[in-house]
């Protein structure tokens, strides 16, 4: 039996792009569950009966991965090198300072019953989404640019670090968004909910 690759491209014999044919991944994960499928295993010896279990396991956790746009591309920033952190308070885009201070003091308003915090607070939020989709099609043109590139050539290394810097950015105002949505959310109001 073959052994298995770990590497989550591989396994599903991908090129190690960001921007992958949806569709064609569907089929491979289908193709391979029928493949490794445990109960094509269960009169087989032990350690292959466990091979399957692992390849499954491996296929699983690979298609999670690979399906979403912004998991394939943390994914392959840690394989790359380029491992993204937790996203800490003082990690705040500079452009956004001032715009994630006055929404902190619509949140308190609103947490102590000011109703009139509520509109701000959409607008805050239409806004923050219009910033998301921007970095959406920011990152776009960066998987296209890294996928461009040869793998190991300044371009591509330029090409993940910039998109490291962008999904932070990202994964900060998807932050602001839920903080806004379980502020504005009717049954955080009932519930008395007081943390962000």
């Amino acid at each position: 039996m073959p052994e298995l690759s770990r590497d989550y491209f591989e396994f599903f014999g991908l090129e190690r792009k960001l921007v992958i044919d949806a569709d064609a991944l569907q089929r491979r994960f289908y193709q391979l569950s029928r493949q490794w499928h445990p109960d094509r295993f269960s009169r087989r010896p032990t350690d292959e009966q466990n091979k399957s279990l692992e390849a499954t396991s491996l296929l699983n956790d690979g298609y999670r991965t690979l399906k979403d746009p912004l998991k394939r591309a943390e994914y392959l920033l840690t394989q790359e090198g380029f491992p993204i952190g937790e996203q800490r308070s003082k990690d705040v885009p500079p452009e956004l300072l001032e715009e994630v201070f006055e929404l902190n003091m619509m949140l308190e308003e609103l947490k102590s019953g000011d109703e009139s915090a509520r509109p701000q607070l959409e607008q805050a939020r239409a806004s923050f989404l219009t910033m998301r989709g921007g970095l959406d099609q920011e990152l776009l043109a960066l998987f296209n640019r890294y996928d461009a590139s040869t793998e190991e050539s300044e371009t591509a290394k330029q090409a993940l670090n910039e998109i490291r810097g962008v999904l932070n950015r990202r994964r900060y105002i998807e932050n602001l968004v839920r903080d806004v949505d379980r502020a504005l959310s009717p049954a955080s109001a009932e519930a008395g909910e007081d943390k962000l």
